[in-house]
């Protein structure tokens, strides 16, 4: 008999080789035809394969993010299934989940996949589908794994082989495909109910523009219909809400191949908002007690082999210039210079907790291919801050991080999140992360208790941290469920040490402080793009560029646009007047294009009366105001930063 450990911590015994299915069918058959998959002692698990020790486990179903996970990997089988159907002889690369389904990689030889191809795979998918054949594992040595793929002459999947071990190679069969495949599968075809390719792209083999060209599938699958046709109108909707296309229709931000990839330049528009969010930031940042820095933009390779982050983060920095026979580096990471502030002067209890802000700007080499709208850059501002404090401060200051969070969700109407708290692994302690067991288990805990007494909703990932300390990535959700890495919020045990930094205590001993690295509003690249999507392009007023538009019916009334200009102006408002000689309907069009919260529409009433006629965007109506009662209007929602 084995033991199994369920999340609850119900502890049952069953037989040996028992598998998820047969446990899930012990307790309901309703149950049983939601699982999909299984996490047996933190690994996903076939829901079919047999259990043989002890063992901590979790039932997935579609709910579950490995349950998709798995889900999106079978449906990637089923759909190289029916290409090999339609296209014989395929030889296929890789078929991997992805955040939204999955993708196949394929040498199709000299044919080709079109759109009506589409059409004819999602029919034969879901044919196949409906067979509700299962996905079989079978362990496989690795000579016959060669010989099967050596008389099929697929280089690709020989290709693979050689990097595996003998006696670690699965092949997962299901109806008439078989492939090389570490799994898990979800039990049988039938669970997927409702597929759509999507795209149809060329990727190059390992990713290396010097290899061939494949061809990259795309698709997603779902367990019921209707949730793939509440997918769709979701990514409906997410087209016109796609920052890169906002972003260029409202004059935000623009890029140019003169001046490299990845590299964004403000344009005046997107201007005012990092100056808006930076404005909230320092203020946030003085009530909590920071103090602002400025840092250059280059340092000798000497501190980052000091910091660590050569050995562990070159592939993400730019090569370096040699000046003088120094190296230097574009600067990746704000900390060391911030260490090295801290450094500069002596510190002594007293002046703990010490904290120190900067919107830093930071250079960090992506791969072309990698590169996204404002999502993934090359050159980033980062609201960056580092805390340097002793053990005993530690909670108050990481709750009093999560507790700025929080207040900035408000601000944005963020009312979905997450709190991911990235944990080492112990086999890759001096590879991926600094050999430092004990600490590693004691500043897990520490975050982990500030986590659960501070209520806030988190889960627990395995193998993600930064490699000097554990580590939180914020995950948010726009209002139409896209999901977006906010930033971060680590511990760091390691660079203390490896900077040399102490401060004395009461009792006049030296002791080496910790520091939280966090940056709430990460960058403003990523978090602008976000806002944009979230909003739709429609910033609440503060943020707005432009916050009114006057909007006169004909030259005779600009006089008085005017003068409403320069009150509004002294006010502190950002005010555009519209002087063109177009008729007034277009002159409205063009300004609800342009996602302006108010217009002010004068004509022969408003210059007579000395009055506004105030329409705000989206809104048919208007509302007849003096100008005092219009900037008052304005001032209050400002200062209160409403959405």
């Amino acid at each position: 008999m084995i033991k199994i450990t369920f999340p609850d911590g119900a502890v049952r015994k069953y037989e040996n080789g028992i598998t998820a299915l047969d446990i899930a069918k012990s307790i309901s058959e309703g149950l049983a035809r939601k699982i999909i998959a299984a996490n047996m002692n933190g690994k996903t698990w076939d829901a079919t394969r047999p259990i043989n020790e002890d063992a901590t486990l979790k039932l997935l179903t579609w709910n579950d993010a490995e349950g998709k996970s798995t889900f999106w990997h079978s449906t990637a089988h089923l759909m190289a299934e029916a290409v090999e159907s339609m296209f014989p002889g395929v030889k296929f690369w890789v078929g991997p989940p992805v955040d939204n389904g999955f993708y196949y990689d394929m040498d199709l030889g000299d044919k080709k996949i079109n759109e009506e191809d589409l059409k004819l795979l999602e029919k034969k998918m879901n044919e196949l589908a409906k067979q509700n054949n299962q996905y079989v594992r079978k362990e496989t040595p690795k000579a016959e794994a060669t010989e099967y793929f050596t008389q099929k002459g697929d280089e690709y999947k020989l290709d693979l082989l050689q990097n595996l071990e003998d006696g670690s190679i699965t092949f997962y069969t299901q109806g008439n495909f078989t492939d090389l495949c570490r799994g898990p599968h979800i039990p049988s075809t039938g669970f997927i109910k409702a597929i759509k390719l999507t795209n149809i792209a060329g990727a190059y083999w390992k990713g290396d523009e010097k290899n061939k060209q494949l061809t990259r599938l795309y698709g997603i699958s779902f367990p019921s219909q209707k949730e793939l046709d509440e997918h769709l109108a979701m990514l409906e909707e997410a087209k016109k809400r796609d920052h890169r296309k906002l972003g260029k229709e409202l004059g935000i931000y623009t890029m140019d191949d003169d001046v490299g990839q990845g590299l964004i330049m403000w344009m005046p528009n997107g201007t005012v908002i990092i100056e808006e969010l930076e404005k909230l930031a320092k203020e946030t940042e003085e009530a909590g007690g920071y103090k602002r820095v400025v840092t250059p933009h280059i340092a000798k390779e000497s501190m980052y082999l000091t910091s660590g982050h050569l050995p562990y983060y070159a592939d993400s920095m730019y090569p370096p210039m040699e000046i003088e026979g120094e190296k230097y580096y574009l600067k990746s990471m704000n900390c060391p210079h911030h260490h090295k502030i801290y450094a500069a002067e002596p510190k002594s209890y007293r002046d703990l907790p010490y904290r120190l802000a900067e919107y830093g700007t930071v250079y960090r080499y992506e791969q072309s291919g990698e590169l996204f709208g404002l999502m993934r850059v090359r050159c980033l501002h980062m609201n960056d801050a580092h805390i340097y404090c002793s053990k005993e401060q530690f909670a108050d200051e990481f709750r009093a991080v999560n507790d700025m969070y929080l207040k900035y969700f408000k601000i944005f109407g963020i009312d979905k999140y997450v709190m991911r708290l990235s944990l080492h692994s112990k086999e890759k302690l001096g590879i991926k992360y600094v050999n430092e067991p004990e600490l590693w288990i004691e500043t897990e805990e520490m975050v982990r208790k500030v986590l659960i007494e501070s209520k806030i909703p988190f889960v627990e990932v395995a193998d993600e941290a930064a490699f000097y300390g554990p580590k939180i990535d914020v995950q948010i959700y726009s209002v139409i469920g896209r999901e977006f890495t906010l930033a971060t919020n680590q511990v760091d045990f390691s660079q203390p040490r490896s900077f040399g930094l102490t401060f004395t205590t009461a009792e006049n001993n030296s002791e080496i402080p910790l520091i939280i690295h966090r940056a709430p509003l990460g960058t403003h690249e990523r978090f602008i793009g976000f806002l944009l999507e979230h909003y739709a392009g429609r910033l609440p007023l503060w943020l707005s560029p432009v916050q009114v538009k006057i909007l006169p019916i004909s030259d005779k009334f600009i006089p008085y646009s005017k003068e409403v200009f320069t009150q509004l102006k002294k006010a502190g408002i950002r005010v555009e007047t519209d002087e063109r000689s177009e008729k007034v309907g277009k002159k409205i069009r063009d300004a609800e294009l342009s996602k302006t919260p108010y217009m002010l529409v004068i004509g022969e009433r408003e210059t007579t009366e000395r009055k506004l006629a105030i329409r705000k965007h989206n809104k048919t109506e208007s509302e007849s105001q003096n100008i005092e009662y219009f900037i008052n209007l304005l001032k209050e929602e400002i200062a209160e930063r409403k959405g």
